[in-house]
């Protein structure tokens, strides 16, 4: 065998390069999920309220995809929204509001910009679920990584 018979060609050392970095299985889908209720409200909230946010994001597009439950609002929800960067326990304003119908489940998406992707999987996104009587908010779950 000629020596040079194992060194691989530039030619397929370039194909390949090219293929890793342009390959979808860098791609990530990243599970996240919230609980809601009024007590992570700031300042908390005295309500029956409560719910639920399963949330997926897909690292190489950006977009995020949510499905938000919830039951026992002291009304209908008239806006509800993915605040941040905040940690847990601060304000922050509106990042992404979720548009249509709020009765539950509220389903949207949405592709994010990479600092708020970036805000995102920090664990710096809330939402936030408002009534005509809880203008500020009755509802609140901090976005976290699902288990």
């Amino acid at each position: 065998m000629h020596p040079f018979a194992r060194i691989p060609s530039l030619a397929s050392l370039a194909a390949a390069a090219v293929m890793a970095f342009s390959s979808p299985l860098l791609a990530e889908t990243v599970k996240l999920a919230a609980t809601l209720d009024g007590a992570q409200q700031n300042p908390p909230v005295k309500t029956d309220g409560k719910g639920t946010a399963q949330l997926t994001f897909d690292s190489q597009s950006r977009k995020l995809d949510w499905t938000v439950e919830y039951s026992g609002l002291s009304g209908p929800a008239v806006a509800g929204h993915l605040h941040g960067p905040a940690e847990k326990g601060e304000n922050a304003g509106v990042a992404v509001p979720f548009k249509g119908k709020l009765a539950s489940p509220i389903k949207g998406s949405a592709t994010l910009t990479e600092a708020q992707a970036s805000d995102l999987l920090a664990g710096r996104y809330y939402i936030n679920l408002h009534t005509a009587a809880h203008k500020d908010g009755e509802i609140r779950g901090q976005v976290e990584k699902a288990m």
